[in-house]
């Protein structure tokens, strides 16, 4: 078989690192490493590193491809990594998905000290979510250790993980948004900045944040000729560990916000909740989808009822304590399936980085198989002051089927939206919603919600 050269399909995002590059190939996602990095990747394979990391679930895994594609100029080698089921971002995680993956990241770098290789990368970015738990995604992210040598990664780490994480703790949980004007982490002088006086008490964070941002500004300008730093391989690890401290002592809790306790606050009966649950099992069961979208989906009560069929599910909200609800909840239960994520559907996240495309929006890394929009609309439609129209449109563009709830003037939960505002809606009604959704979708079933004046509808997309 002739071999296919690596040609121009290279992944946006993967132009950044010497080492290597991902691209597709016939459909499928290679990874090129170059002979820039052959010594550090044969050294990562026949330490026992890598066959380590990837026995305790820290890594994944890869194949050689040994033929059909070609390496470029300059490669090495070809292989073939594990994907995950979905891309997210550091700006879409709650709390404890960074905490988590930030340790994680520790726990790699301890690791590979002692099979004689160091992390050169901590982005935020190479770490995703596997079967509900983080992972390290990017294999070229390690180099041979050498005794004596400084963390090449740590100044990357306090930006992409303990800044971001002190900012939520003590300030607020949605400066994680920051993320998004920052994407190689959030700078440590603006970090020190927002912190609050106490946290120049609390020394691994007066240590890794407030005077690492100072001596980055005293040496901003100046020229370090011969500056050689000594640290042994003891330090590194005290330094680790001292992160690690610092990590571990930060603490947020979901709660006092408008959604984190949504489900004692409806107006379902206990049998049209039950029965609601039963509707939507029913549409899943005919579409057989392999992916969902569930769009507001608060704590993600009925997001399990996808992942309790074995289907992956994007759980989202633009709640931080209610997507930290579900996460803790899917890490406790042991879900595999459910991924919660921070996303704000009036403002999803775009493509960022050089170009607008080294980061994936989110309607890029669609569309799902369905999209559960379940008592959603109404927000968008009255809060957000949203037509139908745009809105239809733009669920058209991130899913290929939709099981969605229309909740009607008269329902208490719409009326408490507009108790605070004068009623301009006019066309807010089934018979408009009907007429607005079909222009992209076709009602496949219809079903009232048992003791309740709520419809929910099975759409299947207008191809």
């Amino acid at each position: 078989m002739e071999n296919d050269k690596v040609g121009s399909d290279k992944l946006s995002s993967s132009f950044r690192d010497p080492s290597g590059f991902l691209f597709y190939n016939k459909g499928v996602l290679l990874r090129q490493i170059n002979l820039f990095y052959k010594d550090n990747f044969d050294s990562l394979l026949s330490s026992g590193l890598h066959q380590a990391l990837l026995n305790d679930g820290f890594i994944i895994g890869h194949e050689e491809v040994v033929e059909g594609v070609a390496t470029s100029e300059g490669g090495y080698k070809i292989i073939k990594p594990e994907l995950v089921p979905f891309i997210s971002y550091p700006c879409e995680w709650s709390f404890s998905q960074l905490k988590d993956a930030a340790l994680l990241t520790l726990k790699i770098q301890k690791k590979a000290l002692g099979f004689g290789m160091s992390l050169k990368d901590a982005s935020a970015y190479n770490i995703q979510f596997k079967n509900g738990k983080p992972v390290l995604i990017d294999t070229l992210s390690f180099e041979k250790y050498v005794e004596g040598e400084p963390w090449v990664a740590y100044k990357q780490f306090c930006q992409h993980f303990l800044a971001p994480l002190a900012l939520m703790s003590y300030r607020d949980v949605r400066l994680s948004q920051l993320f998004r004007v920052y994407i190689d982490g959030i700078p440590l002088d603006l970090a020190s900045s927002l912190l609050p006086l106490k946290t120049r008490f609390f020394f691994p964070i007066l240590s890794h944040i407030h005077l690492h941002a100072k001596t980055q500004k005293y040496f901003s300008d100046k020229v370090v000729r011969n500056k050689k730093i000594y640290l042994s391989r003891h330090g590194m690890l005290a330094l680790v560990d001292s992160m690690e401290h610092a990590i571990r002592s930060l603490k947020w809790k979901a709660k006092d916000t408008e959604w984190a306790d949504y489900y004692d606050k409806t107006n379902y009966s206990v049998r049209g909740f039950e029965n609601k649950k039963e509707i939507i099992s029913e549409f899943l069961d005919i579409i057989k989808p392999k992916t969902v979208w569930d769009l507001g989906a608060n704590n993600g009560l009925f997001s399990r009822i996808a992942s309790e069929k074995k289907i992956f599910t994007i759980s989202s909200d633009v709640d931080p304590a209610a997507v930290e609800q579900n996460y803790l909840f899917s890490v406790d239960k042991g879900d595999k399936l459910t991924l919660p994520l921070v996303i704000d559907l009036c403002n999803p996240t775009p493509g960022m980085g050089w170009g607008h495309k080294e980061r994936m929006s989110l309607v890029e890394r669609g569309p799902a198989d369905v999209l559960f929009a379940l008592a959603l609309v109404h927000h968008l439609a009255i809060s957000n002051n949203l037509p139908f129209s745009v809105i239809a449109e733009f669920f058209s563009r991130i899913g290929n089927s939709l099981i969605i709830e229309f909740v009607p003037k008269a329902d208490s939960q719409v009326q408490k939206l507009l108790s605070t505002r004068k009623d301009v809606f006019l066309n807010y009604n089934k018979e408009s919603f009907e007429k607005e959704f079909c222009q992209y979708f076709k009602i496949q079933k219809i079903h009232q919600i048992e003791d309740s004046n709520r419809v929910l509808y099975l759409m299947d997309k207008i191809r």
